[in-house]
């Protein structure tokens, strides 16, 4: 990014948190706490609903549980040492299918009921 599109999203940041009597520090506060509940984090589904794993199960778990999925099908490996920066999910570097067909083949063309 050059420095004139950067000076000018920091203006425009300062104005709008001037507005609305917006600190540093209660930003600072508001990320603090975002990644201290996401480290706090042990299981996700694919569509993003999480749980700490304490107290009361949410809705989507008890479903998932009732519906024959293992809690741990959810886990998240390592969440307390992961970088909140980067996303969960598969590792997709070691795949033994990457550049083949199989890869590129979709299951249509394949003709999968």
């Amino acid at each position: 990014m050059d420095e004139r599109k950067r000076e000018s999203i920091v203006a425009y940041l300062r104005r709008r948190m001037a507005e609305f009597e917006i600190e540093p520090e209660d930003i600072a506060t508001s990320i603090a706490a975002d990644q201290e509940r996401l480290q706090a984090v042990r299981f996700r589904d694919a569509s993003g609903n999480t749980w700490d794993g304490k107290g009361v199960p949410p809705q989507w778990v008890v479903q998932a549980i009732s519906a024959g999925q293992s809690l741990e099908h959810f886990a998240i490996d390592g969440a307390s040492n992961r970088d909140p920066g980067k996303r969960t999910g598969a590792d997709w570097r070691n795949d033994p299918f990457a550049g083949t067909r199989l890869a590129t083949v979709s299951a249509e063309s394949v003709g999968a009921a």
